[in-house]
C-alpha cells in the first residue's frame, strides 16, 4: 500500500497543483453508524483525518485549502451533536497551536462569528495570531459558514459604502465582490473535493467555485486518505479548464 502511494505520488505533476482545494467533509456519522459508534465518533475521526490531510497538502505546497467545518445549516442538528460539535473544534483550534502551527500552517476561520460563544470567538482571535507569521499553507476552516449569507454580507458592505460616498454603484463589480468575501485576497478554490458520494455544494463557496473543478468520491471522510488526495490531484489535473472559452 505504502509503495502504491508513493508510485501515485510520482505521477502528480509538482508544477499544475492546485493553488487552492476546497474540501467538504461528509460522511462522519455515516462511518460512525457503520461501525454501531456514536456519531460525536465519527466527527472525532474526521479531525484527525483533517489534520493529515492538510499536513500532506503542506508538504506538496498547495497555498490554500478551504474546510468546510460547521455550516450556518448545522445549528439545525440535536443540541448534543452541536454541542460535541463545538467543543471538537474548540479542541482542534486548540491542538492546531502545537501540531499544526509546527508544520508552518497558517489558520484563519471563515464565517459568521456573531452566534459562536466568547469563548470560542476568543480562541480563534488567539489561534490565528498565533499562526500569523507562518508561511506555509493557509487553512480556511468555515465555521458557522453559508455562502448566501457571506454574499449578503459582502452586499450589505459594498452598499454601506456606496451610502458613505466611499465608492460608486458603478465602482461595484465582480472583483469588488469578491474582496469583501470572506476569502477575499485569496485565490478562488481550483478544485473542490466532497466525501460520501453527495454530489452539491451545500451553500459552500457558490461564488468562488464558479470555475471550480468538482470531484465526487464515495469515500467516507474518516476513511479519506492520502492515497484518496492523490487520486483527486490527478483527476484534476486531467481536466480541460478552459473558463467558458474554448482553446
Amino acid at each position: 500500500m505504502f509503495f502504491n502511494r508513493k508510485k501515485k505520488k510520482a505521477e502528480i505533476d509538482m508544477t499544475r497543483l492546485p493553488v487552492h482545494i476546497g474540501v467538504i467533509m461528509d460522511g462522519n456519522g455515516r462511518w460512525a453508524k457503520k461501525r454501531g459508534l456514536p456519531r460525536s465518533a465519527g466527527h472525532q475521526a474526521g479531525a484527525d483525518t483533517l489534520k493529515k490531510i492538510v499536513t500532506e497538502c503542506n508538504k506538496m505546497g498547495i497555498k490554500y485549502i478551504t474546510v468546510y467545518a460547521f455550516s450556518t445549516e448545522n445549528w439545525k442538528r440535536p443540541q448534543a451533536e452541536v454541542d460535541f460539535l463545538m467543543n471538537l473544534l474548540m479542541s482542534y483550534l486548540l491542538d492546531a497551536e502545537r501540531t499544526l502551527a509546527g508544520e508552518n500552517v497558517r489558520i484563519r476561520a471563515i464565517g459568521s462569528r456573531t452566534e459562536l460563544s466568547s469563548e470560542m470567538q476568543e480562541q480563534i482571535k488567539k489561534t490565528e495570531a498565533f499562526t500569523s507569521k507562518n508561511d506555509g499553507i493557509v487553512m480556511n476552516i468555515a465555521l458557522n459558514y453559508g455562502s448566501r449569507e457571506e454574499l449578503v454580507r459582502a452586499t450589505q458592505n459594498l452598499a454601506e459604502k456606496v451610502k458613505n460616498g466611499e465608492i460608486s454603484v458603478e465602482d461595484i463589480s465582480a472583483d469588488a465582490i469578491s474582496s469583501e468575501l470572506y476569502t477575499g485576497g485569496q485565490p478562488d478554490p481550483d478544485l473542490i473535493i466532497r466525501t460520501s458520494n453527495e454530489q452539491r455544494l451545500s451553500n459552500f463557496m457558490m461564488w468562488q467555485a464558479s470555475y471550480s473543478e468538482l470531484y465526487y468520491t464515495e469515500t467516507l471522510w474518516p476513511d479519506f486518505s492520502i492515497s484518496d488526495l492523490y487520486d483527486a490531484i490527478l483527476e484534476y489535473q486531467k481536466r480541460d479548464r478552459r473558463y467558458g472559452g474554448v482553446k
